[in-house]
């Protein structure tokens, strides 16, 4: 009889490089099946860290995990920690896009060390759901520290931190990029897997949001601008050029 060849054999826990890897934790949609489908898992690993970069703290960051946030906190009551947020979170915002407010526990810390104390804390905590931190100035070491302690409960954690971080090496299992305006654009610069040459998009703006501004829009190059207005606006931009 003969023996079958290598690739036709079934191995179990093989992982290829030109395949997603199978996700060995647990994982949490991330509500964007577009997104999903480039994660292994399809969608947030738990129980690890993952690290988001972007030019400006907190731009984006809502649209990105609101989704996931909001399934938390259906499935549990524990709070989302939020270690020390460049902004205040506006809750009528927030709750517009399945967020409960309440919920949401911020901690204010200006230090490095601070925050990754408190980061650290909060993951220990069995009743906390997820931690968001915005750490940019933290290391190597001191994210392998933060990841462990995620590992204790299962627990989502996102690190925020700057684009410089992006040439630093990371122990975070899934690694992003957050950029753009009118839609995000997710480049995802760690995963276990084959490189994604080029990034996900998705809606900046939440459904609701979305559709109101695109009426806003449809409306406005409906509506001609009255005459007057447009002399107006010539002769301002005459008078500019004479000056």
């Amino acid at each position: 009889m003969t023996a079958p060849a290598v690739s036709d054999l079934q191995i179990r826990h093989v992982w290829r490089g030109r395949e997603l890897a199978q996700a060995q934790e647990k994982v949490l949609s991330t509500g964007f099946a577009a997104l999903d489908a480039q994660l292994p898992g399809q969608g947030w690993p738990l129980g690890c860290l993952v690290e988001v970069l972007q030019a400006q703290p907190q731009q984006h960051v809502w649209q990105l995990l609101a989704p996931a946030l909001a399934q938390c906190m259906r499935e549990e009551s524990g709070p989302v920690v939020l270690v020390a947020p460049p902004y205040e979170p506006f809750g009528p915002a927030l709750q517009a896009q399945g967020l409960r407010p309440q919920q949401l526990l911020c901690v204010h810390a200006d230090k490095p060390a601070q925050r990754l104390w408190a980061a650290e804390q909060a993951l220990r905590c069995a009743d906390v759901s997820a931690v968001l931190a915005w750490v940019p100035r933290a290391k190597a070491e001191e994210l392998r520290r933060l990841q462990l302690c995620a590992q204790q409960n299962d627990r989502l954690l996102v690190a925020f931190r700057g684009i410089e971080a992006r040439e630093q090496s990371s122990p975070a299992r899934l690694r992003l990029l957050l950029q753009g305006t009118e839609q995000l654009e997710v480049s995802i610069l760690k995963r276990r897997g084959p490189p994604l040459l080029q990034p996900v998009m998705l809606d900046a703006h939440p459904a609701r949001l979305a559709a109101l501004l695109a009426a806003r829009k449809v409306r406005r190059a409906a509506t001609p601008l009255p005459v007057e207005q447009v002399v107006s606006d010539v002769l301002d931009r005459a008078a500019s050029l004479v000056r």
